[in-house]
């Protein structure tokens, strides 16, 4: 992994079809760190995880991976430096295991090529690493959702960039899984040096996992910093609409405890006088 990498955007505008989602926004990757993005729905995570990975055009300003603008990057230069994995991605029917993750090796096969010893030895890295080598030959619509997840993973780490963008990667998976999964990104993070920026809905996790947090709201960036200095209630109050206690942990990670949305319910007048 290279240790002279840089992803930035700066005065960023995305949006599709006319509708702009983020304004102005600047945001600078912190390299070879899990970066958490968190937010309410709707305001504008998975746009600028899309922006990074160079799948959306800027309507205004620029996104610059190494010093260079995303839209000068060839796209297989590009892949061999970015991965992203979107929400909910669907695997071919009846594919198994070891096929998917092989995809992850296409932007370094040729048109007249095939898969090298090379490629075959990375995608075996790839499964062993997420722990799904045992499920190799078996259909991925066999597995369980966190299996899943993980071979999707193991198909994006085989693409061996150096930076790898996850659009809530724990959706749809229980308890058990979504750490399953957290645990898999960690590992990665601190083994191979790779950078990952995900988008995630639980606070908590997020604290937990990430070494730094991106709070977004309404398409703009309205904090960035460590957990312990993100997270806290004031931003729960105004970004989520949410009265909670946050506790700073003995490991420095900060512990939220949701005591109701702000927007709770109250009694009419003329309820408290019918009582």
């Amino acid at each position: 992994m290279g240790n002279e990498m840089s992803l930035n955007a700066e005065q960023v505008q995305l949006g599709y079809d006319g509708s702009t989602i983020i304004e102005n926004l600047s945001v600078e990757v912190p390299m070879q760190q899990v970066t958490a993005l968190i937010g309410p729905n709707g305001c504008g995570k998975s746009t600028l995880l899309k922006g990074l990975a160079g799948l959306l055009r800027p309507t205004r300003g620029g996104i610059e991976l190494n010093g260079r603008s995303l839209e000068s990057w060839p796209r297989r230069e590009l892949a061999f430096e970015v991965a992203m994995l979107p929400q909910k991605p669907v695997a071919p029917e009846g594919i198994r295991v070891r096929e998917l993750v092989e995809y992850g090796r296409f932007p370094y096969q040729g048109l007249m090529r095939g898969a090298s010893r090379e490629d075959r030895a990375v995608v075996a890295w790839a499964m062993e690493q997420t722990g799904v080598a045992g499920y190799a030959e078996k259909p991925v619509q066999a597995l369980s959702g966190g299996q899943q997840q993980r071979v999707w993973i193991a198909m994006a780490i085989a693409q061996q960039a150096n930076i790898l963008l996850l659009d809530e990667p724990t959706t749809f998976l229980d308890w058990g899984h979504q750490l399953e999964v957290l645990e898999l990104l960690a590992k990665l993070n601190r083994e191979q040096k790779l950078t990952v920026v995900m988008s995630l809905h639980d606070l908590n996790q997020a604290a937990q996992f990430a070494d730094h947090v991106l709070v977004m709201q309404q398409g703009t960036l309205l904090a960035a910093g460590a957990p312990k200095e993100v997270i806290e209630t004031e931003m729960l109050a105004s970004v989520f609409n949410v009265d909670a206690d946050v506790e700073i942990r003995a490991d420095g990670k900060p512990y939220c405890l949701a005591k109701g949305s702000m927007n709770r319910c109250r009694a009419p007048e003329w309820m408290k006088d019918a009582v």
